[in-house]
Parts: C-alpha cells; structure tokens; sequence
C-alpha cells in the first residue's frame, strides 16, 4: 500500500481509538516502516474515497507486474478506472510491484 501525502502530523487532530492489542500488533506488522498509524489513515482515506464516490486512481497500469482471471465475490472497485465490478462478474486480480494483489476490472489493461 503507498502512502498517500496528504497534511504534516502537525497539523492533525489526536483522535484516540480503542484496538485490541492483537489487531494493532498485527497492523504494525503489515505496515513495516510505513508505521501502523500512516496504514490507519490510508485505509480510512481509502474507505472514504470508495464510499462518497471521491475515488482517485492510486495505481497506473506500469504497477501491474502480471494478471490473472478471476470472479469477484462481492463489489469492488478497479483500481485503474475506478469502475464498480459487481458480485458474480468476472474481474482480474493484479499482481503489483509491490506484491499486493489488487481488484481490475477486465477492460483496464486492454490497449
């Protein structure tokens, strides 16, 4: 996942949030030298992108290393064109530089 820039800590509000230790262990694992709380607000951003239709591409096709043919199980959203894939509809898994796999829509990667 990259981290977006968005405002210095400086200029952010503390909000405090209850985890279970497990949860926040784990989130410390998956962010690496990223920092767990840098992870936190990109996948709140992302969230809220997805959810009030503010969806900005984060990825280009040059990320994608390989694809492979699959069937989405519940909505997603494909990170090249921003188009809705429905449950049931077929869809690509795209393998990116950085080895997460990640939701395209068929037509994203033809031309």
């Amino acid at each position: 996942m990259h981290t977006i820039a968005r405002t210095p800590t400086t200029d952010m509000e503390v909000t405090s949030i209850r985890l279970e230790r497990e949860l926040k262990d784990k989130l410390k694992e998956l962010a690496g030298s990223q920092g767990y709380q840098a992870l936190i607000r990109d996948i709140l951003w992302n969230y809220v992108q997805q959810k009030s239709g503010e969806w900005k591409p984060r990825f280009s096709r040059s990320d994608i290393r390989a694809s492979i043919a699959a069937t989405a199980q519940q909505e997603e959203r494909c990170v090249l064109t921003g188009q809705l894939i429905q449950p049931q509809q077929p869809m690509l898994l795209g393998l990116t530089r950085n080895g997460d796999m990640v939701p395209l829509c068929v037509e994203s990667l033809v031309g």
